[in-house]
């Protein structure tokens, strides 16, 4: 694994003119600072609202983290410096959640250019999830932009993988960057593979913060996780291989007869077929669209489908029961892992690539790309959100190494 191969710097240590330096805005844990730090850079300035996370990052990395609310008046806290990092709230923006349009998490986002304009740093760089980029909630990206390009910076904006960056991980992250010196911005950067899935899920015996919770065959959590194979998630709105249905597994859901499943699996087809809204995944189906062997569905067969659970009425509509897009994903140990997010430990999400578990903390931590000296400050719980939220380090290591190499 990745070691801690850099020197830690304290608050009142004086930096070398030589030394590039940052301030890191929304900083949790340090999973961005840590790429900078790995790479030469000293740590001027780290703030977030979370003391846990402070806790954590000055543990870790050495660091002058200190718990703070980030407004317009943190430009005095970030003083001057070569790059001001910044990797606001992502929770309004993601396409796993609400995207509540008003959130005002997503205002962050353009209060960090704000902060920016104020300091003048060299170099601005921003991270956030793929779906600040879509739908209404771009407007706040489009801010950002126009506010470092009125301050006279050139901009780019691109994605990362974690499998370009030696991170065993699908999660597209999307970066802005702003800068104001006389560099140039790579058309593509340097690909870093090689560490996969296997890897991080190996040599893990007596390493900090891995503590394996077996489910219990005899439980309605361990018996589905028995019928869900590597690659596979728990899934009544997708069909194929890689979905399991609830009608799949009589033992936990109730049974079934075979006319029922072909119901069932005709209904997952039409809800996606037959749209009635603009927005959304699927919608609730008509019954007269409820045909088997070209003949119309009995009414007992419907409400023999509604009394055991499978199916719900949805005013004068038929729908699905569980029309969640997938819990209990198994990893597949060939294969990158799904993103690392805040629930990453609880096995009705997600299940150990070959044992009847979730992932643990540490785990989870490799997936992300941190070492294995790197200690978490919390319990489980708070140790996954801390996971969950940052920035996998060698992902922020390679733009480091680039912003250095390119831009400074």
């Amino acid at each position: 694994m990745l070691k801690l191969d850099w020197p830690t710097r304290s608050e009142d240590e004086k930096v070398s003119a030589n030394v590039s330096t940052f301030a890191s805005l929304f900083c949790g844990c340090g999973g961005l600072d840590l790429g900078f730090l790995q790479e030469g850079f000293a740590c001027k300035a780290a703030l977030d609202v979370d003391p846990i996370a402070v806790e954590t990052h000055i543990k870790n990395l050495g660091s002058p983290a200190e718990v703070h609310s980030i407004g317009i008046q943190s430009a005095k806290l970030v003083g001057s410096v070569d790059v001001l990092l910044a990797g606001p709230p992502c929770q309004g923006f993601s396409l796993a959640g609400k995207r509540i349009a008003n959130d005002p998490r997503n205002s962050l986002l353009v209060l960090a250019a704000q902060i920016a304009e104020v300091t003048r740093p060299k170099v601005f760089l921003v991270e956030n999830v793929a779906g600040a980029q879509s739908g209404s909630h771009k407007k706040h990206w489009n801010r950002l932009q126009r506010i470092m390009a009125g301050c006279g910076y050139k901009t780019v904006e691109f994605s990362m993988r974690g499998t370009e960056c030696g991170v065993p991980q699908l999660r597209r992250r999307s970066i802005f960057l702003a800068w104001r010196t006389d560099g140039q911005w790579p058309a593509t950067l340097d690909k870093r593979v090689g560490f996969t899935l296997r890897d991080a899920l190996s040599d893990l015996e007596g390493v900090d913060d891995h503590e394996p919770v077996m489910l219990s065959d005899s439980t309605r959590l361990g018996m589905i996780a028995k019928r869900i194979l590597p690659g596979q998630k728990l899934c009544n709105v997708r069909g194929g291989e890689k979905s399991v249905h609830t009608w799949d597994i009589p033992e936990v859901f109730g049974s079934t007869t075979h006319p029922e499943r072909t119901l069932l699996a005709e209904i997952l087809r039409l809800r996606r077929r037959h749209r009635r809204r603009e927005k959304g995944d699927a919608d609730p189906v008509s019954r007269a669209h409820l045909r088997l062997n070209g003949k119309a569905v009995s009414h007992r067969m419907i409400s023999s489908l509604i009394s055991k659970g499978y199916l719900r009425k949805v005013g004068a509509y038929l729908d699905l029961t569980h029309t969640f897009n997938g819990k209990s994903r198994r990893l597949d140990i060939e294969k990158p892992s799904f993103t690392v997010d805040t629930r990453f430990g609880d096995p009705r999400y997600f299940l150990h690539p070959h044992e009847e578990r979730g992932l643990t903390v540490r785990e989870a931590a490799r997936i992300q790309g941190f070492p294995d000296e790197f200690a978490f400050s919390g319990n489980a719980q708070v140790d996954f959100r801390l996971i969950g939220n940052a920035v996998p380090p060698p992902m922020a290591r390679l733009l480091a190494e680039s912003i250095k190499r390119h831009l400074l």
